[in-house]
């Protein structure tokens, strides 16, 4: 059984006080003690951001990625052992800006992955400057006169791209964090968790006083297997209106289940052939 002392490393967490990501990181252990996720039986593969020193205060297998690339490692993770527990850390700009391409594919081809994406709307790493998801007109060090561009929205591109898990999470609720965590990894599919993630240093819009005040959770009697319904609602975002909660699941095989040649063991627990280069040499030349 799995005990917080075990999830401990030498290091405790530098990130800002009263960061948002200070509450994923406890949800996520708290998580893990319920659920018994554990150096055997899990792996956490992270990007490049403030999220990534989540790698550094976890003692879980882990692997931080270059800028935008933390899905392609786990879904390389994931094809060698598909037993894992595989979570995907990621900030709204590692994901969407230099990982885009990269998260629309993870989506589409329906990799078993939980994808946890701290979602302070801007690059917080670098002091600040807009993300995908920062808001027209929102003044950052890098865009002084108001954001020129529009945003992404992170739940309607993962349900129009394929993932068969998508959900939206405040970081400050962090019971609901913790049991939204552990019905994503249940779930066999993409799973995505867009978590509001206040950053109380470079980002004095989106506060925890903000999302307090503006957040409402879906009615006890939505229905997440309505794709039209999960995207209209994904699309209300603003003063009162900013809805949590399990948007959309749908029951499909997960990428991994429709592998033939990891269908009876993994990859991992597979013999190897081994040549030496001589001989690999000699039978191409």
């Amino acid at each position: 059984m799995t005990k917080i002392d075990d999830l401990k490393t030498p290091h405790f967490p530098s990130w800002c006080p009263g960061c948002g990501n200070l509450n994923i990181w406890s949800s996520f252990k708290n998580a893990a003690v319920q659920e018994g996720w554990d150096n055997g039986n899990s792996a956490i593969v992270a990007g490049i951001g403030c999220h990534g020193h989540i790698v550094n205060f976890m003692k879980m297998n882990s692997f931080e990625g270059l800028h935008g690339r933390a899905l392609p490692v786990a879904t390389g993770v994931k094809m060698v052992n598909h037993r894992l527990n595989v979570f995907v850390f990621t900030g709204d700009g590692d994901c969407f800006g230099e990982g885009g391409n990269h998260f629309i594919h993870a989506c589409r081809r329906n990799h078993d992955l939980t994808v946890l994406i701290h979602d302070n709307t801007l690059y917080a790493l670098t002091t600040g400057q807009t993300s995908p998801l920062s808001e027209h007109g929102f003044k950052t060090k890098s865009t002084p006169q108001g954001n020129p561009d529009e945003p992404f929205n992170p739940l309607a591109l993962a349900i129009i791209s394929g993932a068969t898990f998508v959900a939206r999470a405040y970081a400050g609720d962090m019971p609901k964090l913790t049991e939204i965590i552990v019905a994503a990894n249940k779930h066999k599919g993409l799973s995505l968790i867009d978590i509001l993630q206040p950053c109380v240093t470079f980002n004095k819009v989106c506060t925890h006083g903000y999302y307090r005040e503006n957040t409402y959770y879906l009615e006890p009697d939505y229905d997440p297997t309505n794709k039209q319904k999960a995207l209209d609602r994904a699309f209300e975002f603003g003063e009162k209106k900013i809805p949590l909660g399990i948007f959309y699941k749908s029951d499909k095989p997960s990428y991994e289940e429709q592998i033939p040649q990891i269908k009876d063991k993994p990859l991992v627990e597979m013999p190897l052939e081994r040549a030496s280069a001589v001989e690999l040499f000699k039978k191409y030349t």
